[in-house]
């Protein structure tokens, strides 16, 4: 099968390719424009590809059901959707974090939640769109986010092979789409991670095959990109202590340092597959073989 590429921006994503890496921002921020920030700086200093928010207008994203049950927070006890507005940034917040993405020389993009925020976010040209696990089964927004043409991300946690079919045929196939192997629990136990998966998508769609973790720790994440993810991303935090749903299933600047670093240094060591003697071998074969066994050896 010949493995397609994605590009977004100036990226290119697919085999032959560095792992493009994605610093997940989500709602870490708390709704506090100046823990972004300092967000957006730790996956600069990091070194990744990208960081990313999400966006929901709660009044459509916010099941019925969920909406009036209580939920203690930093600012008190209050109904879940007034918690969810709280920590919702909108157009003005939105201005500011693209200007400071900008100035700092890193893209960003967003999850939106529901069709509305994909509106909202058009304003802000984002070079792509990430579909999170709890929406691949939301039809409606993914012919929203197809008919734009701009590449996808579609994350497959908690869903059937049956569904990820459907998702893959209402965003008329792989063209233009990345999908990323994921287990959906905050934090997901490595047992459950299941990482031959991304095996199993890579023999079985002709796009990039990509992985969002969740998990705590950084070992299964390298396992992640040597068996064939061409794209990370995990959750990104200034300290896993602080209040959130997702802070103790994120990496912490000087983790997510290490990460990226050690990411770059697997994309040089799993090189193209094919057989060679290196240029460096040649020393050693003459010393160590017989003379009649080293003839007729071509280096590269």
């Amino acid at each position: 099968m010949v493995r397609k590429t994605v590009k977004i921006g100036n990226k290119t994503i697919g085999e032959n390719h560095p792992t493009f890496i994605v610093g997940e921002i989500g709602i870490n921020h708390n709704g506090d424009l100046d823990i972004a920030k300092k967000l957006i700086d730790v996956g600069l200093f990091a070194g990744c590809d990208a960081v990313k928010f999400q966006k929901r207008n709660p009044d459509l994203a916010v099941p019925d059901h969920q909406k009036q049950k209580l939920k203690k927070t930093p600012w008190g006890e209050m109904p879940y959707i007034e918690y969810k507005k709280r920590i919702e940034f909108g157009e003005e917040e939105y201005r500011v974090i693209d200007q400071y993405a900008k100035q700092k020389e890193i893209m960003w993009f967003v999850s939106p939640w529901d069709e509305d925020s994909v509106g909202f976010l058009e304003k802000f040209n984002v070079p792509c769109y990430k579909i999170a696990s709890a929406l691949l089964t939301d039809h409606k927004l993914l012919i929203k986010v197809r008919e734009l043409g701009k590449p996808i991300l579609l994350s497959t946690g908690m869903s059937t092979p049956e569904q990820i079919d459907q998702a893959i045929e209402v965003l008329d196939g792989t063209d233009n789409l990345v999908i990323l192997h994921c287990n959906s629990s905050y934090p997901a136990r490595n047992d459950e991670l299941n990482l031959r998966v991304i095996e199993t998508l890579n023999d079985q769609y002709d796009c990039p095959i990509g992985y969002s973790g969740h998990e705590t720790g950084l070992q299964t994440t390298y396992a992640a990109v040597a068996l064939g993810a061409a794209l990370v991303e995990r959750h990104i935090t200034l300290d896993r202590a602080m209040w959130g749903t997702d802070q103790a299933a994120s990496v912490e600047p000087f983790g997510l340092l290490r990460l990226v670093r050690d990411i770059r240094a697997i994309d040089v060591a799993l090189g193209d597959g094919k057989i060679r003697v290196y240029e460096s071998e040649v020393p050693v074969m003459e010393k160590l073989r017989r003379r009649d066994d080293t003839k007729n050896v071509s280096s590269r």
